[in-house]
């Protein structure tokens, strides 16, 4: 009997569902999700949408977390130096201009990584967005697959009645004498048992 564990490698390798995403099924729930996508090409296909914008926003995220990283470490060595300059004007007077001069271009470049902060924060926010927006459709294609199976089951119960309700005319027909009639509903009751 395979684990969780196989499940999950098996969407994993199949589908490219991570199993961080898979956490937090039980052992049927993927068994039940491996099987739905093998038997619905629709489904498969928008799980692996989802896997692949999943893992494009992962890729993203990572990207511009290092870049927004690297720009605050830029910019906290930046403040530091023209933190210290603006000391050493105080004390080096005989090198005003040169200094100034420094202290224009870490302000330039301070600005310039504010800008930039900001706009990795306004990036970051369209992909929180865009998680969102991609778990609502989580949510209802779940939703979907559970009316599916409530579905397919009062048809199941409704192929059963009948199926009952055949089983018993036949049977009442049966005890008829006329043997043709008798040889004609047996073979029609076998076919419809499948």
């Amino acid at each position: 009997m395979a684990s969780k564990a196989d499940f999950q490698t098996q969407l994993k390798d199949l589908y490219k569902i991570n199993k961080n995403i898979s956490e937090p099924l039980t052992r049927d729930e993927c068994e039940a999700l491996l099987l739905l996508l093998a038997e619905n090409p629709s489904a498969m296909k928008i799980v692996e949408a989802f896997a692949n914008k999943n893992s494009s926003l992962g890729k993203n995220n990572m990207v511009l977390g290092g870049q927004r990283s690297r720009a605050e470490r830029r910019f906290e060595t930046l403040q530091s130096e023209y933190d210290a300059l603006e000391i050493s004007i105080v004390d080096l007077e005989s090198s005003t201009n040169v200094l100034n001069q420094r202290k224009l271009q870490l302000e330039a470049d301070r600005q310039a990584l504010s800008t930039e902060i900001d706009q990795i924060a306004t990036q970051n926010k369209a992909l929180s967005e865009k998680v969102g927006k991609l778990n609502v459709l989580t949510d209802e294609l779940t939703d979907a697959n559970d009316q599916l199976k409530k579905e397919n089951k009062a048809l199941k119960n409704l192929v059963d009645a009948i199926r009952l309700r055949l089983a018993k005319d036949v049977k009442q027909l049966l005890n008829y004498d006329d043997s043709e009639i008798r040889k004609a509903l047996v073979k029609v009751f076998k076919s419809t048992l499948g």
